[in-house]
């Protein structure tokens, strides 16, 4: 599910037009407005975004989750049509639900479940949380659109509501979260030890998650109890978020908006990876990385050097683009 890059996007205001960009003049440009406003997916340092990827245009205003949801519903007809056998697996995890909501609980009841945690068991508390959980819902429509935005191997929201681990992965810690901020610790633990079963993703039910959150592939991924990731994160396999040692507190990553996060990488301690930030994969990230900048290796180096390094011109959580910074970085790179 490696993602490719999309090399026609035009791109008319680019934060930076010299790499070499110095720090002062980064204040005055406000990289929140692009990343964080809900529903609209957010976009490349550039105003004037044109997409032209084979995918359907993602619909603007989603009316919430309703508009999306019905999406699901016709995708899901026009997936029995081609494929009848599915028609039973597809009525009962989809056309027989009458919300997002319901089926997301009825979908993670049974993915989780076990012959002594049985699903009836399971729905009641899923379906709770998110019935009375609207920023759940909210968050959950961002990251089925960033799954279908970021990942080409996705061919529609229902193949990643219902295919994707990464994604459920993510809802389930959700709801683990709200479970845990209203003082049920023993839910919420029990939730992130059958996630880490089930789906290889073990998730602290104490970090906090922003929305348009892409896990991709997801096995492995280790996220800290006190880690915390902003909006419009892509975060590949075997990634972990962790602490140095025994410390207790606040102990582990700030990850800012709109970071890519590559294959294999560690990042440990209470450190502060900026907004628009690529670690490149297999790297070990011991300290702060600023706003928009590449940092690779064991232990990570700035590409362009610490005192002046290269500054991003485009969000690399949405380009995904894991390898441009390759030229920059060593002559001895094969």
């Amino acid at each position: 599910m490696a993602a490719c890059i999309d090399t026609t996007r035009t791109d008319t205001s680019q934060l930076s037009r010299n790499p070499n960009r110095s720090q002062s003049d980064d204040q005055a440009y406000n990289y929140v407005k692009f990343c964080r406003p809900p529903p609209v997916p957010c976009t490349p340092f550039s105003r004037n975004h044109t997409k032209t990827t084979n995918k359907p245009a993602v619909v603007d205003d989603f009316d919430q989750q309703n508009s999306l949801w019905r999406i699901m519903k016709e995708e899901a007809r026009v997936d029995v049509e081609q494929e009848p056998i599915l028609s039973s697996y597809y009525f009962t995890s989809i056309l027989s639900q009458k919300s997002l909501e319901r089926a997301l609980a009825n979908l993670l009841s049974i993915k989780l479940s076990n012959s002594s945690l049985p699903s009836t068991t399971l729905v009641d508390l899923f379906a709770g949380v998110l019935e009375e959980s609207p920023e759940i819902i909210r968050a959950v429509v961002e990251d089925l659109k960033a799954v279908r935005e970021r990942d080409p191997a996705c061919v529609s929201f229902v193949h990643s509501f219902l295919n994707f681990k990464g994604f459920l992965a993510c809802q389930a810690h959700r709801v683990a979260h709200k479970l845990w901020s209203q003082g049920r610790q023993v839910l919420a633990l029990l939730i992130q030890n059958r996630v880490s079963e089930v789906f290889a993703v073990d998730i602290h039910p104490g970090a906090k998650m922003g929305h348009g959150i892409l896990f991709d592939h997801a096995t492995g991924v280790i996220v800290g109890e006190t880690a915390v990731i902003g909006n419009n994160v892509s975060i590949l396999h075997n990634v972990t978020l962790g602490g140095t040692g025994k410390a207790c507190g606040d102990r582990h990553p700030k990850i800012g908006d709109g970071v890519l996060i590559g294959a294999g990488t560690c990042i440990l301690g209470n450190i502060r990876i900026g907004d628009g930030a690529k670690i490149g994969a297999g790297s070990v990230v011991l300290k702060d990385v600023p706003p928009r900048t590449t940092a690779v290796g064991n232990p990570a180096r700035l590409i362009g050097g610490k005192e002046n390094p290269i500054k991003l011109d485009r969000i690399p959580s949405l380009t995904m683009d894991h390898t441009s910074f390759i030229a920059d970085w060593s002559d001895y790179v094969i």
